[in-house]
């Protein structure tokens, strides 16, 4: 009967259905879109690229140069007024509910023009895709209403609504203002969960926002990002080949000698290496002034902990206050602080020759080695044993 259509499913069958749709949607944007297209991250085939590009046509009526532009600007531009979609500017309300008006309103000519590079500009993509993109989320319901009759209806109605709910609505919403920070980057990019397995690996943002350019979300052993596991799928099939997922440095044991190489490599895994300057450094530190700092010090110290290792422009007024306060009245932390401080404008000063950071990075040796800290002593002789992967 033409009522329940063509295929005549039951209802739970109807939710599997409209979930595994969901799903392809979903893997097509993060691969398709965010990691092959606007962060050339990932090799795709041509034919399961435009599969995807078919696939999104049809269920998002998503536009590949406006896409790619529009989220290569918020890179740009993360966290400032020229962000098409920060929480954090705009209000976490109006990106939750009005991310797809967000990305409409994002998409000028100027962005595409200075954004939207290396992205296709074949026949279909001129004729079809980009002229005619709400042509494809028609033919869609077309073929809902055939397959699953009346219940094409509300199938299609969850396709069209997902991305802007989940990529565009909660990555870009909740993953800019809740979660947690494995990387100390220069925005307020969170990992929403460790579990990147709803939204394709996407809840992973802090870790992608730390490495655009990687094709693996995941940082961490208990973290999984269900995209990378397509990506290794479609790798062993020959349709796909990722790049530049791997830490380009490495430890050498018993290395002492700091050379150019030693520079190069802390540079290109430099948030990495604040991590560690947090775990083996700041936390260790914290906990012995802990033991010893007067009762009315002790709830700065616990509020104060996450501001020693925070970018300073994201810092508020009110929190610099309270940092500057803990710092006045405790010396070690106080030096742990400027060591840290001292060590992230070795990569940020922009113009310095090889040699010039080369012994910037040697003077900060000697002085971590000759302050008496027994962990900034143990994290100099760790810097030194850096070099980058053969």
């Amino acid at each position: 009967m033409w009522f329940y259509g063509l295929l005549d499913l039951p209802v739970w069958q109807l939710i599997l259905v409209a979930l595994g749709l969901t799903h392809v949607t979903i893997v097509s944007v993060t691969l398709y879109l965010h990691r092959h297209s606007a962060h050339n991250s990932l090799d795709l085939h041509p034919a399961l690229a435009h599969f995807f590009r078919f696939w999104l046509w049809l269920t998002t009526g998503t536009v590949t140069k406006e896409w790619t532009a529009i989220h290569r600007k918020h890179h740009a531009t993360t966290e400032t007024e020229d962000d098409p979609h920060s929480p954090v500017v705009l209000g976490l309300k109006k990106v939750l509910t009005e991310g797809a008006e967000l990305y409409a309103g994002a998409a000028t000519p100027e962005t595409l023009e200075r954004y939207g590079q290396r992205t296709p500009e074949d026949w279909i993509e001129r004729n079809v895709y980009t002229p005619h993109h709400g042509l494809g989320i028609t033919l869609m319901a077309v073929i809902n209403l055939a397959l699953f009759g009346v219940h094409g209806i509300w199938i299609w109605a969850v396709q069209m609504m997902w991305i802007p709910v989940w990529a565009a609505g909660v990555v870009n919403g909740v993953g800019h203002y809740f979660g947690y920070r494995n990387f100390e980057c220069k925005d307020n990019a969170r990992n929403i969960v460790p579990w990147g397995l709803f939204i394709g690996g996407e809840e992973l943002h802090n870790n992608h926002h730390t490495y655009p350019n990687s094709s693996k979300l995941s940082r961490r052993w208990y973290e999984v990002d269900i995209g990378w596991g397509y990506i290794r799928l479609f790798q062993m099939l020959g349709l796909a080949t990722p790049k530049g997922y791997r830490p380009i440095a490495q430890r050498v044991p018993g290395k002492q000698a700091v050379d150019v190489e030693t520079v190069q490599a802390i540079t290109n895994n430099r948030f990495d290496i604040m991590r560690q300057y947090r775990k083996r450094v700041l936390e260790p530190a914290l906990r012995q002034q802990k033991k010893r700092v007067a009762d009315d010090l002790r709830p700065i110290l616990r509020r104060a902990r996450k501001l020693l290792v925070r970018d300073h422009e994201l810092i508020e007024p009110q929190e610099r206050q309270r940092l500057d306060s803990l710092l006045s009245r405790d010396a070690v932390l106080r030096q742990i602080h400027e060591k840290n401080q001292e060590l992230q404008a070795l990569w940020r000063r922009r113009g310095l020759k090889q040699q010039e950071k080369l012994q910037a990075l040697l003077e900060w040796c000697r002085e971590a080695e000759a302050s008496g800290i027994r962990h900034l002593e143990e994290f100099s002789a760790l810097l030194r044993s850096y070099a980058l992967r053969a």
